[in-house]
């Protein structure tokens, strides 16, 4: 019970970070996946990377570049 409880605060922290990390189109849509996920913790952050990634403008690559000599 204890892991089923750590796992989902884990998942919710996920969210939420990946959320206020990310650029959205609007920015509405930042608060909307916020409040969904602070009021349906489990199905709000399972949306949430299901869908809500539509949204984001730029989406985060890594890209380093090696080839620069120092």
């Amino acid at each position: 019970m204890i892991t089923l409880t750590v796992l989902t605060a884990v998942l919710c922290l996920w969210a939420l970070v990946d959320i206020i990390r990310s650029r959205f189109e609007n920015s509405a849509m930042k608060l909307l996946w916020i409040i969904l996920i602070l009021i349906f913790p489990i199905l709000g952050a399972i949306i949430y990377f299901q869908f809500g990634k539509k949204f984001i403008e730029n989406k985060r690559k890594f890209n380093p570049d090696f080839s620069k000599n120092s």
